[in-house]
Protein backbone atom coordinates (compact mmCIF):
# COMPACT_ATOMS: atom_id res chain seq x y z
CA UNK A 1 0.00 0.00 0.00
CA UNK A 2 2.82 2.41 0.75
CA UNK A 3 4.41 1.73 -2.64
CA UNK A 4 1.06 2.15 -4.38
CA UNK A 5 0.58 5.44 -2.54
CA UNK A 6 3.98 6.69 -3.73
CA UNK A 7 3.34 5.54 -7.30
CA UNK A 8 0.02 7.36 -7.37
CA UNK A 9 1.86 10.68 -7.22
CA UNK A 10 3.42 11.39 -3.82
CA UNK A 11 6.94 12.03 -2.57
CA UNK A 12 7.77 10.07 0.56
CA UNK A 13 10.29 10.08 3.40
CA UNK A 14 10.29 6.99 5.60
CA UNK A 15 12.23 6.68 8.84
CA UNK A 16 13.28 3.63 10.83
CA UNK A 17 14.76 3.68 14.30
CA UNK A 18 17.35 1.17 15.52
CA UNK A 19 15.52 -2.18 15.50
CA UNK A 20 17.09 -3.37 18.73
CA UNK A 21 16.10 -0.18 20.53
CA UNK A 22 12.57 -0.30 19.16
CA UNK A 23 12.19 -3.90 20.31
CA UNK A 24 13.41 -3.00 23.81
CA UNK A 25 11.10 0.02 24.03
CA UNK A 26 8.16 -2.10 22.92
CA UNK A 27 8.81 -4.56 25.73
CA UNK A 28 9.27 -1.80 28.31
CA UNK A 29 6.10 -0.07 27.13
CA UNK A 30 4.12 -3.30 27.52
CA UNK A 31 5.46 -3.82 31.04
CA UNK A 32 5.03 -0.27 32.29
CA UNK A 33 2.25 1.23 30.13
CA UNK A 34 0.34 -1.85 29.09
CA UNK A 35 0.85 -0.98 25.42
CA UNK A 36 3.76 -2.28 23.31
CA UNK A 37 2.60 0.02 20.50
CA UNK A 38 3.74 3.18 22.31
CA UNK A 39 7.14 3.46 20.52
CA UNK A 40 5.30 3.43 17.18
CA UNK A 41 3.15 6.30 18.49
CA UNK A 42 6.27 8.27 19.45
CA UNK A 43 7.50 7.99 15.87
CA UNK A 44 4.08 8.69 14.39
CA UNK A 45 3.85 11.86 16.47
CA UNK A 46 7.39 13.21 16.68
CA UNK A 47 9.26 12.06 13.57
CA UNK A 48 7.13 14.23 11.23
CA UNK A 49 8.02 17.20 13.44
CA UNK A 50 11.71 16.41 13.00
CA UNK A 51 11.32 16.28 9.21
CA UNK A 52 9.22 19.45 9.16
CA UNK A 53 11.79 21.34 11.23
CA UNK A 54 14.74 20.10 9.15
CA UNK A 55 13.12 20.92 5.80
CA UNK A 56 11.24 24.09 6.84
CA UNK A 57 7.78 22.65 6.22
CA UNK A 58 5.43 24.67 8.45
CA UNK A 59 2.22 22.67 7.86
CA UNK A 60 1.81 19.08 9.05
CA UNK A 61 -1.49 17.46 8.03
CA UNK A 62 -2.77 14.43 9.91
CA UNK A 63 -5.93 12.49 9.16
CA UNK A 64 -8.51 12.43 11.91
CA UNK A 65 -8.32 13.82 15.42
CA UNK A 66 -8.45 10.49 17.23
CA UNK A 67 -9.28 12.15 20.53
CA UNK A 68 -12.51 13.47 19.01
CA UNK A 69 -13.41 10.64 16.63
CA UNK A 70 -12.83 7.71 19.00
CA UNK A 71 -13.14 9.14 22.50
CA UNK A 72 -10.75 11.26 24.53
CA UNK A 73 -9.79 14.84 25.25
CA UNK A 74 -12.25 17.28 23.63
CA UNK A 75 -10.00 20.32 23.94
CA UNK A 76 -9.42 20.52 20.18
CA UNK A 77 -12.83 19.31 19.04
CA UNK A 78 -13.76 22.56 17.32
CA UNK A 79 -10.44 23.68 15.91
CA UNK A 80 -8.22 22.54 13.06
CA UNK A 81 -5.00 22.37 15.07
CA UNK A 82 -3.70 20.80 18.24
CA UNK A 83 -1.26 22.13 20.81
CA UNK A 84 2.10 20.42 20.37
CA UNK A 85 2.76 21.10 24.04
CA UNK A 86 -0.10 18.68 24.85
CA UNK A 87 1.55 15.68 23.20
CA UNK A 88 3.01 14.19 26.38
CA UNK A 89 -0.37 14.16 28.10
CA UNK A 90 -2.63 13.26 25.18
CA UNK A 91 -0.52 10.73 23.30
CA UNK A 92 2.30 9.55 25.56
CA UNK A 93 0.48 8.89 28.87
CA UNK A 94 2.79 11.49 30.44
CA UNK A 95 5.78 9.28 29.61
CA UNK A 96 7.65 11.01 26.75
CA UNK A 97 10.50 9.22 24.94
CA UNK A 98 13.25 10.70 27.11
CA UNK A 99 11.65 9.17 30.23
CA UNK A 100 12.85 5.70 29.16
CA UNK A 101 16.42 6.70 30.00
CA UNK A 102 15.46 5.97 33.61
CA UNK A 103 14.80 2.36 32.54
CA UNK A 104 18.28 1.87 31.11
CA UNK A 105 17.82 3.07 27.52
CA UNK A 106 20.73 5.16 26.24
CA UNK A 107 19.51 8.76 25.74
CA UNK A 108 21.27 8.86 22.35
CA UNK A 109 19.07 5.96 21.20
CA UNK A 110 15.94 7.93 22.08
CA UNK A 111 16.71 10.85 19.76
CA UNK A 112 14.73 9.45 16.77
CA UNK A 113 11.63 9.25 18.98
CA UNK A 114 11.83 12.79 20.34
CA UNK A 115 10.30 15.97 19.01
CA UNK A 116 12.56 18.93 18.21
CA UNK A 117 12.97 21.37 21.11
CA UNK A 118 9.74 23.27 21.64
CA UNK A 119 11.55 26.58 21.06
CA UNK A 120 12.61 25.37 17.61
CA UNK A 121 9.06 24.27 16.80
CA UNK A 122 7.77 27.74 17.67
CA UNK A 123 10.63 29.45 15.84
CA UNK A 124 9.87 27.45 12.67
CA UNK A 125 6.14 28.15 13.02
CA UNK A 126 5.20 24.48 12.78
CA UNK A 127 1.49 23.64 13.05
CA UNK A 128 -0.30 20.29 13.08
CA UNK A 129 -3.72 20.29 11.41
CA UNK A 130 -6.36 17.57 11.13
CA UNK A 131 -7.84 16.86 7.71
CA UNK A 132 -10.98 15.68 9.54
CA UNK A 133 -11.66 19.30 10.54
CA UNK A 134 -11.90 20.36 6.90
CA UNK A 135 -13.58 17.26 5.48
CA UNK A 136 -16.16 15.04 7.18
CA UNK A 137 -14.27 12.03 8.53
CA UNK A 138 -15.98 8.86 7.33
CA UNK A 139 -13.57 5.87 7.51
CA UNK A 140 -15.55 3.70 5.10
CA UNK A 141 -15.83 6.46 2.48
CA UNK A 142 -12.12 7.20 2.95
CA UNK A 143 -11.42 3.54 2.17
CA UNK A 144 -13.45 3.73 -1.05
CA UNK A 145 -11.68 6.93 -2.09
CA UNK A 146 -8.19 5.52 -1.45
CA UNK A 147 -9.03 2.30 -3.28
CA UNK A 148 -10.03 4.32 -6.32
CA UNK A 149 -7.22 6.89 -6.31
CA UNK A 150 -4.18 5.16 -4.75
CA UNK A 151 -4.91 1.46 -5.40
CA UNK A 152 -5.22 0.85 -1.66
CA UNK A 153 -5.68 -2.86 -0.91
CA UNK A 154 -7.40 -4.06 2.30
CA UNK A 155 -6.61 -7.22 4.21
CA UNK A 156 -8.01 -10.38 2.63
CA UNK A 157 -9.84 -11.09 5.90
CA UNK A 158 -11.16 -8.97 8.75
CA UNK A 159 -8.77 -7.65 11.39
CA UNK A 160 -8.84 -9.51 14.70
CA UNK A 161 -10.96 -7.81 17.32
CA UNK A 162 -13.27 -6.20 14.77
CA UNK A 163 -15.16 -6.77 11.53
CA UNK A 164 -13.37 -4.29 9.24
CA UNK A 165 -10.32 -5.08 7.11
CA UNK A 166 -9.06 -1.73 5.83
CA UNK A 167 -7.96 0.28 8.89
CA UNK A 168 -4.87 0.25 11.11
CA UNK A 169 -2.86 -2.25 9.08
CA UNK A 170 0.49 -0.71 9.99
CA UNK A 171 2.05 -3.17 12.38
CA UNK A 172 1.74 -6.73 13.68
CA UNK A 173 1.71 -5.34 17.24
CA UNK A 174 -1.62 -3.66 16.44
CA UNK A 175 -3.45 -6.71 17.74
CA UNK A 176 -1.96 -6.39 21.24
CA UNK A 177 -2.60 -2.65 21.28
CA UNK A 178 -6.33 -3.16 20.69
CA UNK A 179 -6.60 -6.21 22.93
CA UNK A 180 -5.12 -4.26 25.83
CA UNK A 181 -7.50 -1.40 25.07
CA UNK A 182 -10.33 -3.84 25.76
CA UNK A 183 -8.64 -5.08 28.94
CA UNK A 184 -8.11 -1.55 30.28
CA UNK A 185 -11.39 0.09 29.34
CA UNK A 186 -13.86 -2.72 28.73
CA UNK A 187 -14.35 -1.50 25.18
CA UNK A 188 -12.33 -2.66 22.20
CA UNK A 189 -11.78 -2.08 18.54
CA UNK A 190 -15.26 -3.23 17.53
CA UNK A 191 -16.85 -0.74 19.91
CA UNK A 192 -14.73 2.01 18.39
CA UNK A 193 -15.60 1.00 14.82
CA UNK A 194 -19.32 0.46 15.39
CA UNK A 195 -19.75 3.71 17.32
CA UNK A 196 -18.37 5.60 14.34
CA UNK A 197 -20.45 3.70 11.80
CA UNK A 198 -23.62 4.18 13.84
CA UNK A 199 -22.98 7.94 13.93
CA UNK A 200 -22.25 7.89 10.19
CA UNK A 201 -25.51 6.09 9.45
CA UNK A 202 -23.78 2.99 8.06
CA UNK A 203 -25.29 0.54 10.57
CA UNK A 204 -28.00 0.59 13.23
CA UNK A 205 -27.33 0.56 16.97
CA UNK A 206 -28.74 -2.96 17.17
CA UNK A 207 -26.34 -4.14 14.46
CA UNK A 208 -23.48 -2.44 16.28
CA UNK A 209 -24.27 -4.17 19.57
CA UNK A 210 -24.42 -7.55 17.82
CA UNK A 211 -20.99 -6.92 16.27
CA UNK A 212 -19.55 -5.86 19.63
CA UNK A 213 -20.87 -9.04 21.24
CA UNK A 214 -19.28 -11.15 18.51
CA UNK A 215 -15.86 -9.55 18.01
CA UNK A 216 -14.92 -7.11 20.82
CA UNK A 217 -11.99 -8.34 22.91
CA UNK A 218 -11.19 -11.22 20.56
CA UNK A 219 -7.93 -12.88 21.59
CA UNK A 220 -5.21 -11.92 19.07
CA UNK A 221 -4.03 -15.25 17.66
CA UNK A 222 -2.89 -14.50 14.10
CA UNK A 223 0.41 -12.79 14.98
CA UNK A 224 0.46 -13.69 18.66
CA UNK A 225 3.53 -15.94 18.67
CA UNK A 226 5.42 -13.47 16.49
CA UNK A 227 4.61 -10.76 19.05
CA UNK A 228 5.71 -12.92 21.99
CA UNK A 229 9.01 -13.73 20.26
CA UNK A 230 9.55 -10.09 19.34
CA UNK A 231 8.87 -8.94 22.92
CA UNK A 232 10.87 -11.88 24.33
CA UNK A 233 8.13 -12.93 26.77
CA UNK A 234 5.90 -15.95 27.26
CA UNK A 235 2.14 -16.05 26.90
CA UNK A 236 1.91 -16.60 30.66
CA UNK A 237 3.82 -13.37 31.29
CA UNK A 238 1.66 -11.52 28.78
CA UNK A 239 -1.54 -12.65 30.49
CA UNK A 240 -0.15 -11.69 33.91
CA UNK A 241 0.57 -8.19 32.58
CA UNK A 242 -2.93 -7.98 31.12
CA UNK A 243 -4.50 -8.87 34.46
CA UNK A 244 -2.67 -6.04 36.23
CA UNK A 245 -4.59 -3.62 33.97
CA UNK A 246 -8.08 -5.01 34.64
CA UNK A 247 -10.25 -2.67 36.71
CA UNK A 248 -12.49 -4.19 39.38
CA UNK A 249 -15.46 -2.07 38.32
CA UNK A 250 -15.30 -3.52 34.79
CA UNK A 251 -14.28 -7.15 35.17
CA UNK A 252 -15.08 -10.18 37.28
CA UNK A 253 -13.61 -13.65 37.27
CA UNK A 254 -15.67 -16.39 35.67
CA UNK A 255 -14.31 -19.92 35.92
CA UNK A 256 -10.73 -19.75 34.69
CA UNK A 257 -11.21 -16.48 32.84
CA UNK A 258 -12.71 -13.02 33.00
CA UNK A 259 -15.97 -11.47 31.88
CA UNK A 260 -17.34 -7.95 31.76
CA UNK A 261 -19.68 -7.08 34.60
CA UNK A 262 -21.99 -4.99 32.43
CA UNK A 263 -21.60 -5.77 28.72
CA UNK A 264 -23.59 -3.53 26.42
CA UNK A 265 -25.71 -6.39 25.02
CA UNK A 266 -26.98 -7.25 28.52
CA UNK A 267 -27.59 -3.62 29.40
CA UNK A 268 -29.65 -3.22 26.23
CA UNK A 269 -31.60 -6.40 26.96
Amino acid sequence: NQQDFIMSGFHNITGFADGRVHRLLSKLALMHLGDPFQPFIYGQTNYPLQIAANFDIPLLMYGENGEVEYGGEMKNAFRATREISDHDRHYFSNLPPEAWAEYGVDPKDLVPYKAPPYERIKEKGLEIHFFGYYHFWDPQENFYYCSQHTAFTPNPERSEGTYSKYASLDDKLDCLHYYLMHVKFGIGRTTSDTAHEIRDGKISREEGIALVKRFDGEYPRKYFQFCMDYLDITEETFLEICDTWRSDHLWEQSGNGWKLKKPIWEAEG
